[in-house]
């Protein structure tokens, strides 16, 4: 199991600019995937961004041109720049992490979940 600590949550005006921040740690061989996803009250839990290996990224068409997810791999850190926010983009923001993991030498592939920042955008 990958441990996924978010932080960077808060309450900022319409217009603001927020950044998220996710260290992943374990026993990790390599990171294939990480992303952000958000879920407001009432609503499923929707992906925001994500970015793969290859530096492959997705974004929610809602979010477009607004934020940018980035990845320090060095340090298993996945971040998203909030920029241009939007009182709809009151959530709590959630970190997934998709990694191999190791244990001697038996590999596994292991899909965690962090326990999630609120983003409070106030208009």
């Amino acid at each position: 199991q990958v441990q996924v600590v978010e932080s960077g949550g808060g309450l900022v005006q319409a217009g603001g600019s927020l950044r998220l921040s996710c260290v992943a740690s374990g026993s990790i061989f390599s990171i294939n995937a990480m992303g952000w996803y958000r879920q407001a009250p009432g609503k499923q839990r929707e992906l925001v961004a994500r970015l793969g290996n290859g530096e492959d990224t997705n974004y929610a068409d809602s979010v477009k041109g607004r934020f940018t997810i980035s990845r320090d791999s060095a340090k298993n850190t996945v971040y998203l720049r909030m920029s241009s926010l939007k009182p709809e983009d009151t959530a709590v923001y959630y970190c997934n992490v998709a990694a191999t993991l190791y244990t001697g030498s038996y590999r596994y592939d292991s899909n965690d979940w962090g326990q999630g920042t609120q983003v409070t955008v106030s208009s």
